[in-house]
């Protein structure tokens, strides 16, 4: 049964959510068609194009992404506290990059008088343009209705250009949140289409390899989405970002990517798994989780207390992955 989006959805569970778009038809999002011949790789680029926008302008941090032949993964932290911070000014300016807003609303921008019935208006609108700019539906909304749009105008034709509604899973504690982006930088791997994370095009792990590797200039033009930074390790001294160090992380996922192709053989050695530990979680596990995740969680990932918690908060007697959660989090609950 189709769940409501506020129902799994909340910044008081938790800021961290893995989402994916898909294609409804046969015609690819991305890449090379083999039926008709035709590239669509171009498309790639307006969906970073999009991204880095949108990352700019949401309270909405952008910590994985990958983008695929007929589908895309993102994980995403939500920020709904931050909109409090800004001005209206600020929150106009936003949203205008977007949508054209009203009269009144460029009026003010340009320091022009309002009357007394539109600035009304226009306060009545600033706090609804406040709330989207911290909704993850609003920022999936404004991702995958333009894509749409300018797809369907490319082919000639009308209609659906999306599977359905986004789908979200809720990262209910760090150990989830490193597992899903690592699935997320896996998975061109996983489908063979990549032998190596350095080699894994339009995925956040080869942005994130080349930008701290200084080699800015390895992708040309491509645009380049706002990443989330990493806080652990050499960068503690900052308190807004993944609580992870940027070697380890790099190291471990691209360990797993060696022993999830088929051509290549790898371990998870004892040093990289050090992380793992801090985390509670159980290599073997985790290996298996983010190749297999999908098959294993639902709408919640997370260790069993917490989905425990969130099915008591909300009323229910079950949620998927429980004993998922206990293979994982093993060794949290020795």
């Amino acid at each position: 049964m189709t769940r409501a989006r506020a129902c799994l959805v909340s910044a008081a569970d938790t800021p961290y959510y893995h989402v994916v778009g898909r294609c409804v038809r046969r015609a690819y999002l991305c890449g090379n068609d083999i039926v008709t011949g035709k590239s669509f790789e171009h498309r790639r680029r307006w969906i970073l194009e999009r991204l880095k926008l949108l990352s700019e302008t949401f309270a909405i941090d952008l910590c994985a992404y990958a983008l695929m032949s007929n589908h895309y993964h993102l994980v995403v932290r939500i920020d709904p506290e931050r909109v409090k911070a800004w001005s209206a000014h600020e929150v106009i300016e936003r949203w205008t990059q977007l949508f054209t807003g009203p009269v009144c609303a460029q009026q003010f921008l340009q320091g022009q008088p309002l009357s007394a019935c539109e600035q009304a208006m226009l306060d009545t609108l600033i706090l609804r343009w406040s709330e989207r700019l911290g909704s993850l539906s609003w920022f999936m909304r404004c991702l995958n209705e333009v894509i749409a749009r300018m797809a369907n105008q490319e082919d000639g034709c009308t209609g659906r250009f999306w599977e359905g509604r986004f789908k979200s899973q809720a990262l209910l504690d760090p150990g989830a949140l490193f597992t899903a982006m690592s699935y997320v930088d896996l998975n061109p791997i996983r489908a063979g289409i990549a032998p190596n994370i350095q080699e894994s095009d339009f995925t956040s792990i080869q942005q994130r390899l080349e930008e701290f590797a200084s080699a800015r200039v390895a992708t040309g033009d491509t645009p380049r989405p706002n990443l989330l930074p990493f806080v652990g390790g050499e960068n503690g001294a900052r308190q807004d970002g993944l609580p992870f160090n940027v070697p380890d992380y790099l190291a471990l996922v691209d360990s797993v990517g060696r022993m999830a192709h088929a051509d290549k053989r790898g371990s998870i050695n004892p040093n990289q798994s050090k992380l793992l530990e801090v985390l509670g979680i159980e290599p073997t596990e985790w290996f298996k989780t983010v190749t297999e995740r999908q098959k294993r969680f639902e709408l919640f990932v997370g260790a069993p207390n917490r989905l425990r918690d969130i099915a008591r908060r909300r009323g229910w007697c079950w949620v998927r992955g429980l004993r998922a959660g206990q293979r994982l989090y093993r060794r949290a609950n020795e």
